[in-house]
């Protein structure tokens, strides 16, 4: 099946959602609502036609202050029809006195993204509502940040180590 067959499904399912292909790069980008994503997510995978049992990868991107958006990509595939589908959604980044950005989860239709959200809130401290255990996977539960994003601070010193080399002590 090919994207432009499976967008015209998703647009005949969701008639008033607002989705946006892009088929200028190699591998073709639908993006949709961030609030919307669990309800798509879940169609793909339980139509007959297109049955993507598969999230191969959820990746996170963090656009920076200046654009104030953050992203995350979901890489889908149907094992027994052997077609792909990359799925995105852009969302407002919070700044340092607001909560954190949040989208909804979609570890209860792949229980693979239960580990690749966490690494998303982890790393890029993006909240993924109703997922059933979203805390830290890489880093310990007192860190402070979430070191994969533009505005992100090292501290000095972690539990006595330090982490930010430049203020550590000087070896010559």
């Amino acid at each position: 099946m090919t994207f432009q067959e499976i967008v015209n499904i998703l647009e005949t399912q969701f008639a008033d959602l607002e989705m946006a292909a892009d088929e200028k790069n190699p591998q073709p980008v639908l993006s949709i609502p961030a609030n919307q994503i669990a309800a798509v997510c879940q169609f793909l995978h339980g139509h007959d036609q297109l049955y993507f049992d598969y999230l191969a990868c959820i990746t996170a991107i963090d656009n920076g202050p200046g654009a104030a958006t953050m992203e995350v990509i979901y890489n889908l595939t149907s094992i027994p029809y052997g077609h792909d589908l990359t799925l995105k959604i852009v969302f407002p980044r919070n700044t340092a006195d607001q909560s954190l950005p949040t989208v909804p989860t979609v570890s209860h239709i792949w229980r693979t993204a239960d580990w690749h959200e966490r690494e998303a809130f982890d790393l890029f401290g993006i909240h993924f509502t109703d997922h059933p255990d979203l805390r830290r996977i890489l880093l310990p539960e007192d860190w402070q940040g979430h070191p994969l994003r533009k505005d992100y601070t090292v501290q000095d010193r972690y539990h006595g180590i330090y982490v930010n080399y430049e203020d550590g002590p000087k070896l010559e």
